[in-house]
């Protein structure tokens, strides 16, 4: 059955047409633009690309923040026939944008005006682009073209073509490509993985076996549109369910559009919104500080009501059952004195989240979940589209700590090194299997035949099925520690776990490449570390070694003893801590685009922190380096 992206959107169009399906904040007020109005302002787009002489396969980038006109410009780019080349406002000119748009062969460009300077500079070195197509208002340069005009050429296009341009979307194929999507980066030279038409409609259905959309939702999109978790779940799955899709208010730095999503979510009133740890953190954080404050009492209060709802809550899954139900009295109580006026910040509409991107560590889904807006995590993978599985409201079909069922029609299977399929609860490589495995990776058919063999796609991560499947993911077989005697153990889980309950460290990365003993790289709190020791009256001359001290007590709660006693097994903890005073960024290389940190370069580029871990000094908390660094952060 023939079911392309475009058959999907022009569905919707003809089921949903005067319904409003994007939002956009213009005039100081979210202004709606219905299904109808889209598909012509994308054919319009579409054909401006075909008067400029884009043909069906020719490869255009994007390369802009999140609006109306980005959503615009795929569709539009698809009624031509052409592919999309999705790329991240966050990178930079000298390498990262010169590579992908060299290695697909990017004819055309769209752009925003904030991101015109970074091809500016490059644009002698890209002669393969023919066209610029810039978002906003600004002076033109030789070979830009406003893209008010680029719709005027189309209009022009269509008054004498639009039967034979509007063959070209009609003609488009199940396997033919549809975008081609650069993975973050977690080595030397990303990979281009290219998805096809019905990679992206299979995806779309896949979901929506596990999660319900009605037509009356609306979301806000704040996570950045070119990854494909966005596009299938920020818009595939709305235009198919004939819902509503918001994009944040553009500052004019990325700073201030950051600032303006709290102000969006409240006058979008979203009914659910994409998630990832980071942004988690940052909404924890947010909301414990807005509760701090308003006072101690306060405080305590909140405290309280987060320990009664946790205690009711169970995993989620056994909310108010047995002796729980007598809770259920105080739970409302503390619903209606706090947690509805922490949702009513979020717009009041909101649900649910969905996560994606790394684990999400399971006393962070309590969190949300206590206060009324479970975040629901998913699992998946650019190559498979990306989703393969996930939690959702729907039949109670959600575990903490799990990534929550496997998606319907998706074969998936756990296997040994060998690949032989191991049992229910044995832990081994995901391989996943169905029509969202990736077509394969852009001009690179070893690193394809490697990653999918014999149409099974292998994920490279660690995980199981539980018996009432649920699947469970560990991490990264790249990620793994391995000790000196050969075993080997996931970090993934207690990093996540140590950043969210201590409020002193806000990166670590845990290490053992057959080491004596397992060490870490540690990124402080500097402000919360500040105030603690403000707090405590600590004299100048010994900030950094009571700083010292705070961070180690803060791994010691795992240990035998600890308040987190037996939560990770203790050979595994950190040793010996190596402190810098250096965050782990995307603007250093050592996160990605997804704020994943890329192992490796933490590895590389604090090598001699970590080889001076391993020698006796190093191994001591307040040596030299240590103290040297939190010098500069609490001195």
């Amino acid at each position: 059955m023939k079911k392309t992206i475009i058959d999907l959107f022009e569905d919707s169009v003809a089921k949903y047409g005067a319904k409003t399906f994007l939002l956009e904040k213009r005039h100081r007020k979210f202004e709606p633009t219905t299904y109808a109005e889209t598909r012509e302002q994308a054919i319009e787009v579409g054909a401006g690309l075909a008067s400029l002489g884009i043909r069906p396969q020719d490869k255009v980038a994007i390369l802009a923040e999140g609006s109306n006109a980005w959503i615009i410009s795929e569709l539009g780019l698809f009624y031509a026939g052409a592919v999309s080349v999705p790329l991240s406002v966050k990178l930079e000119e000298s390498n990262d944008l010169l590579f992908r748009l060299r290695h697909a062969e990017v004819r055309a460009l769209f752009v925003s005006k904030y991101q015109l300077p970074k091809i500016r500079r490059i644009r002698q070195e890209l002669p393969g682009i023919e066209h610029i197509v810039v978002f906003g208002h600004l002076p033109l340069e030789a070979g830009e073209t406003a893209f008010g005009t680029l719709k005027r050429l189309g209009r022009d296009y269509l008054a004498k073509n639009r039967e034979e341009f509007m063959r070209r979307g009609q003609a488009i194929r199940n396997d033919d490509y549809a975008t081609i999507t650069y993975t973050s980066g977690t080595t030397a030279d990303p990979k281009g993985v290219v998805l096809t038409h019905r990679n992206y409609t299979a995806n779309v259905e896949q979901s929506l076996s596990r999660i319900d959309i009605p037509p009356y939702y609306r979301t806000l999109i704040i996570l950045p549109l070119d990854h494909c978790f966005a596009h299938v779940v920020g818009f595939y799955i709305m235009i198919a369910c004939g819902a509503s899709v918001a994009t944040v208010q553009i500052g004019a730095t990325p700073m201030e559009t950051l600032k303006n999503i709290p102000q969006n979510i409240r006058e979008v009133q979203p009914h659910f919104l994409l998630s990832v740890p980071a942004l988690a953190k940052n909404f924890r954080k947010n909301i414990e500080s807005s509760i701090r404050a308003k006072g101690p009492f306060t405080e305590r209060l909140f405290r309280l009501a987060l320990r009664t709802a946790y205690i009711y809550n169970q995993d989620g899954y056994g909310r108010g059952r047995g002796w729980r139900i007598a809770l259920a009295p105080a739970v409302g109580l503390f619903d209606a004195l706090l947690f509805r006026k922490v949702r009513a910040a979020f717009g009041g509409c909101l649900e649910f989240f969905v996560g994606g991107g790394a684990l999400l560590d399971t006393e962070l889904q309590r969190f949300f979940y206590a206060i009324g807006i479970p975040m629901f995590q998913g699992y998946g993978l650019s190559e498979a589209t990306p989703v393969i599985s996930t939690n959702s409201p729907k039949h109670h079909w959600h575990r903490f700590g799990s990534s929550g069922k496997i998606l319907i029609p998706l074969d998936l299977k756990i296997v040994d090194e060998q690949g032989r399929e191991l049992p229910r609860g044995q832990r081994g490589e995901i391989v996943v299997r169905g029509e969202n495995v990736m077509a394969g990776y852009w001009k690179n058919p070893e690193a394809t035949a490697d990653t999918v063999r014999d149409g099974w796609l292998h994920t490279g991560d660690m995980g199981y099925v539980s018996e009432d499947d649920f699947l469970y993911v560990l991490g990264r077989f790249k990620s793994l520690l391995i000790s000196s005697d050969g075993e080997k153990y996931s970090p993934e889980g207690m990093e996540e776990a140590i950043v969210d309950k201590s409020p002193y460290i806000d990166q670590i990365l845990i290490h053992n490449n057959q080491s004596p003993f397992t060490g870490a790289v540690v990124v402080p709190n500097r402000e919360a570390l500040r105030r603690e020791l403000d707090n405590r009256g600590v004299a100048p001359g010994d900030r950094a070694a009571a700083a010292a001290e705070i961070l180690g007590a803060e791994i010691d709660r795992y240990r035998a003893g600890g308040i987190y006693a037996g939560e990770f097994p203790e050979r595994w903890l950190p040793a010996g801590l190596a402190i810098v005073d250096e965050a782990f960024t995307e603007q250093n290389g050592l996160v990605n685009s997804t704020m994943k940190v890329v192992r490796g370069k933490v590895e590389k580029h604090f090598g001699d922190r970590i080889d001076y871990l391993y020698t006796p000094e190093g191994k001591t908390l307040k040596n030299p380096r240590n103290l040297a660094s939190l010098e500069k952060i609490v001195g």
